[in-house]
């Protein structure tokens, strides 16, 4: 049986863009929420990566309603698997992750989640 990898509640991850290879690179502190169908990043962190081009729009229900958001491509390393996926753009200054890690890279890595792991 092949052992997979187990996330807590966050982890640490290095994000860059998935389309220049010379692209700038942060590892962040990411929140996995196994309830976000697509991950999303900072707005602002997005730009400073140079992640892009914008590829769609999505319509993203949470706590605070429905609004549409534009969506990238990115690269997301997590335990050490380079994970290409969509990130919903959001303004997430407010909020203490700058990335939330949702089932999109999460099934990809076939990571599970365990909340109990700090």
């Amino acid at each position: 049986m092949t052992k997979r990898p187990i996330l807590g509640l966050t982890a640490e991850i290095t994000i860059f863009a998935s389309n220049k290879k010379d692209a700038p690179t942060k590892t962040v502190i990411a929140r996995i929420d196994t309830g976000a169908t697509i991950s999303s990043i900072d707005i602002d962190l997005a730009g400073k990566l140079q992640i892009g081009p914008i590829i769609r729009e999505k319509l993203v229900k949470s706590a605070s309603g429905k609004k549409r958001r534009p969506v990238v491509r990115a690269i997301a390393k997590i335990q050490g698997n380079n994970i290409e996926g969509e990130f919903s753009l959001a303004d997430r200054k407010a909020m203490k992750y700058p990335v939330l890690i949702g089932q999109n890279h999460l099934k990809q890595g076939t990571f599970l989640v365990d909340p109990l792991i700090d």
